[in-house]
C-alpha cells in the first residue's frame, strides 16, 4: 500500500488526543493491567463529557467490535496468514488494538520468524465518535456496499472493513486496495476506502505517539505437519499435557479449518523463543511419539477472540 496518502494533520490531532496522555508512563501492561485511557475534558479541567445530539449509537461492549480493518487472502504464505491479526479494531468500550503492517519485523532467531506486537490504548467516548464520524462518512463505510472487485490486478490481498455503527452494520470486501489504476470502476469510493486505511494503518503515526504493548491473555497455536524431514532448528515437543492431536480444527465450516489450540504464555515459554507476545512462524516440532515432523504458527488472540 506504498501508494495510500498520509494521514492529515486533523487526524493526527484526533489520535495524539485519544492516545498520549494516558501512555507517558513508563510502565507497560504488566505496570497498568491494560490499555492506556486519555483523559476526558471533565477530568482534564474542561467542559464536561458531554455527547453531542448526533452522537453515533453503538454496542459498548468490551468485546464487541465496531470498527475493524484486516487484510488477508493473496499469494501469501500460509504460516504468515496464520499470524497475522486485524490491523485496527476499535471494541465498544473504547479499547484500540492495533498493528502496523509497514513496520519492519523484528529479528528472527533462527528459523522462527517473529511479528511486531499489537499496541493498545483506549478512547474516550467523544473519541470514538469522532473516529466513527469519520469512518462511516469520509472513509466511506456509511455508503458502501459489500464487495468492491478489482479485475486489473491478480493475487493480491482483500481488505475487510467491519463497522457496527449509527444503525450501520456491515463487512466490506475491497479486492487490491491501493492498486488502483486510472479508470478503474468505483474510483471515488476506493480512495475513500484507502485513505481510512491508511490512517488505520498508522494511528500511532509511526509510532511517534506513545502507546502500550498489547498483551494478551492466551494465543492461538496452528499445528501443520510439514511432510517429514528434518528442519533447521528442529525442537522436540515441548509439552507433557498437549499432543499433536489436541490440536483440531473447527466443526462449524465457517470456523477455523486448520488444526488449532489455545496456548498460555506458559506453554509458549517452554518453546524457548523469546518476546513473542507479536506472535511466531515456522516453529519446527518433533512429536516424540510417531517422529511426525509439524511446523507452529503463534498468534495473540484479541479481546473478541476464541479457540
Amino acid at each position: 500500500m506504498s501508494n495510500l496518502r498520509r494521514p492529515t494533520r486533523s487526524f493526527l490531532i484526533i489520535s495524539a488526543l485519544v492516545i498520549v496522555a494516558g501512555c507517558s508512563s513508563a510502565g507497560g501492561p504488566a505496570a497498568t493491567g491494560g490499555p492506556s485511557t486519555a483523559p476526558s475534558p471533565a477530568a482534564s479541567g474542561g467542559p464536561s463529557a458531554t455527547l453531542a445530539a448526533d452522537a453515533i449509537d453503538h454496542p459498548t461492549g468490551a468485546t464487541d467490535v465496531i470498527l475493524r480493518y484486516e487484510e488477508g487472502g493473496g499469494f501469501i504464505n500460509p504460516s504468515f496468514l496464520l499470524a497475522q491479526i486485524p490491523t485496527f479494531t476499535l471494541y465498544g468500550d473504547g479499547t484500540i488494538v492495533f498493528r502496523n503492517p509497514a513496520l519492519e519485523a523484528p529479528p528472527a532467531e533462527g528459523s522462527i520468524a517473529k511479528m511486531n506486537p499489537a499496541r493498545t490504548a483506549k478512547l474516550s467516548e467523544e473519541q470514538v465518535q469522532a473516529l466513527l464520524k469519520y469512518a462511516l462518512a469520509e472513509g466511506g463505510l456509511g455508503a458502501a456496499r459489500l464487495k468492491y472487485d478489482n479485475n486489473m490486478v491478480a493475487d493480491a490481498s482483500t481488505a475487510t472493513f467491519t463497522i457496527d455503527a449509527g444503525g450501520v452494520r456491515k463487512q466490506v470486501q475491497v479486492y487490491a486496495l491501493g492498486m488502483d489504476v486510472e479508470g478503474l470502476a468505483d474510483g471515488v469510493a476506493r480512495a475513500q476506502f484507502a485513505k481510512l486505511a491508511q490512517r488505520l494503518s498508522d494511528f500511532d503515526n509511526g509510532g511517534t505517539i506513545p502507546t502500550d504493548v498489547y498483551a494478551p491473555k492466551a494465543y492461538r497455536g496452528v499445528l501443520l505437519e510439514n511432510g517429514g524431514g528434518v528442519v533447521p532448528g528442529q525442537k522436540p515437543w515441548p509439552w507433557k499435557d498437549l499432543a499433536p492431536t489436541d490440536f483440531k480444527v473447527d466443526a462449524d465450516p465457517n470456523g477455523i479449518q486448520f488444526p488449532h489450540h489455545v496456548l498460555t504464555s506458559e506453554q509458549i515459554d517452554l518453546l524457548g523463543v523469546k518476546a513473542y507476545e507479536g506472535g511466531l512462524q515456522n516453529i519446527a516440532l518433533t512429536d516424540p511419539g510417531k517422529g511426525t515432523s509439524y511446523t507452529l504458527s503463534v498468534r495473540p488472540l484479541l479481546p473478541d477472540e476464541q479457540a
